[in-house]
């Protein structure tokens, strides 16, 4: 029976639904790529070798044939696929991920620990709500003072 609860926790997850996405999102841009290099890309260089890409480069050696259209058109489609998933997906992520890292660096504490009990209270508390010990609030820094002490 854990194997089957584990297996519901699993396809229930956040992680499961955001990766099946990414998946389907990829095979996606796949097949608009290869549509792309087999219809307009491929047809173009295959004008400039007189004949289709796929077939023009066909090299036969002791019976064995070496296509070497097909694997330029992999090539390229391969190429395709890795420069739109990185503009599209992974620049735009690590670039949004950078701007939260910059916010959460940028902000001033909220809470602090209660010397006596070591519990979380807010910065400006008088008194721990926990222990009810007696503390010194602390006023947070205002930005151009800290900008200020900073440079000093």
């Amino acid at each position: 029976m854990g194997v089957w609860a584990d297996l519901k926790t699993f396809l229930t997850n956040n992680t499961f639904a955001s990766m099946a996405v990414a998946i389907v999102v990829g095979l996606a841009v796949v097949a608009v790529v290869t549509a792309l290099i087999n219809d307009l890309i491929s047809p173009l260089i295959g004008l400039a070798l007189r004949g289709n890409l796929n077939n023009a480069l066909i090299v036969t050696f002791l019976g064995a044939k070496f296509q070497f259209g097909a694997f330029i058109t992999a090539l390229i489609n391969f190429v395709v696929v890795m420069v739109v998933i990185f503009f599209v997906l992974v620049y735009p992520l690590a670039k949004r991920a950078e701007r939260i890292a910059a916010r959460k660096a940028k902000a001033p504490p909220t809470t602090r620990d209660c010397p006596e009990c070591f519990s979380t209270i807010n910065i400006k508390a008088t008194r721990c709500p926990f222990c009810t010990s007696t503390v010194t609030p602390i006023a947070p820094a205002a930005p151009a003072l800290a900008a200020a002490s900073a440079g000093k």
